[in-house]
């Protein structure tokens, strides 16, 4: 990252806009790698927050019939988990033209080798194997997140540090965008810096990343019996064969779930007993869910007392997208001035 970068990342941030597939309801890794930050993030600066159902058809175009549902359980979990609808924007991305609007434009001034260097297009292709991602749709998807974000003249997207090169190209192209059609003095459109957030590590039970397509997730409203069940025959340190073996909990999913739910008094135990073989794994488990376990009955009650007025979610969505509406439209109206399409 350049040093205005660096420096852009650090300062307080104007407006954030950052969006979510919509898979229905959270898991933990959902809510402690981006739900957390945006609600600290929302007290300090105007947020847009949305639900990406344009971006998910770009592997997942072949069965959309799940998409209007997992995107209100999306936004339900949300609101349950602490985001204000009140304090943010909520809204749905294809629900805003403009977004499309602006995505064409863009395209018509992104290099194809820029979109075919970025590392999660050949990445994604070989861990998706089953799925067909030879598309336009999936090269062009970099250009369509870059429109999201400044269609809103966001200045800050939060990420933690191993993303902030994924948002490198979004600016890139919004310089080229306004090289052609801007001035340095008047630049059509703002140019989006990483809002640097401190995310969790936090592995799936099996001890890959934490995701709902492999079957490894925790949901953040789960049930404690079955929080207890999955919890209780996670994978732990492969190492670790027998109770007397030290452990290495830098390598163990327990261990990090640990690092999100219990207390520092209780991480340094943990880590250091596993170490030393003074807890076996099912001690480790069992302290876990003691911290684990009424967190998750907290949002289960919050998503029960919404889930009492029927209509409620939806109504703030709809309020949201209206506003996100007339944000947008106000920089295309600004575009289509600067590229004499008025």
């Amino acid at each position: 990252m350049s040093e205005s970068a660096q420096k852009a990342a650090q300062r307080q941030p104007r407006r954030v806009v950052s969006g979510m597939r919509p898979t229905g309801r959270l898991h933990l890794g959902h809510y402690q790698g981006a739900v957390k930050n945006w609600i600290e993030i929302s007290r300090k600066a105007e947020c847009f927050f949305f639900s990406a159902d344009w971006h998910a058809l770009t592997s997942e175009y072949k069965d959309t019939s799940n998409i209007a549902e997992a995107q209100r359980e999306m936004f339900a979990d949300w609101i349950a988990a602490g985001l204000d609808p009140e304090r943010c924007t909520l809204f749905i991305q294809s629900h805003v033209k403009q977004h499309a609007e602006l995505y064409l434009l863009l395209g018509m001034v992104a290099p194809l080798g820029w979109l075919e260097r970025v590392p999660t297009y050949k990445e994604q292709q070989e861990q998706l194997k089953e799925k067909d991602l030879n598309t336009y749709g999936f090269l062009g998807y970099p250009v369509l997140q870059t429109a999201d974000v400044a269609l809103y003249g966001g200045d800050a997207v939060p990420v933690g540090q191993d993303q902030v090169s994924h948002l490198e190209l979004a600016r890139e192209l919004v310089r080229k965008f306004n090289f052609h059609f801007g001035t340095p003095q008047k630049p059509v459109l703002v140019e989006p810096h990483p809002y640097l957030t401190d995310v969790p590590k936090i592995l799936g039970l099996d001890g890959r990343k934490m995701s709902k397509s492999y079957g490894n997730a925790i949901e953040l409203g789960e049930d404690p019996q079955s929080a207890r069940k999955r919890v209780m025959v996670a994978v732990t340190d492969p190492a670790r064969k027998r109770r007397h073996d030290p452990g290495h909990p830098e390598v163990c999913p327990i261990y990090w779930l640990h690092r999100a739910y219990s207390s520092p008094e209780r991480v340094e135990l943990v880590d250091r007993e596993c170490r030393s073989a003074g807890i076996g794994c099912v001690d480790c488990k069992k302290m876990l869910l003691e911290s684990l376990i009424p967190a998750l009955e907290k949002h289960r009650a919050a998503r029960a007392e919404l889930d009492r007025t029927p209509g409620r979610v939806e109504e703030l969505v709809q309020l949201g997208t209206r506003k996100a509406s007339g944000v947008a439209e106000q920089t295309m109206a600004a575009v289509r001035d600067a590229v004499k399409l008025t």
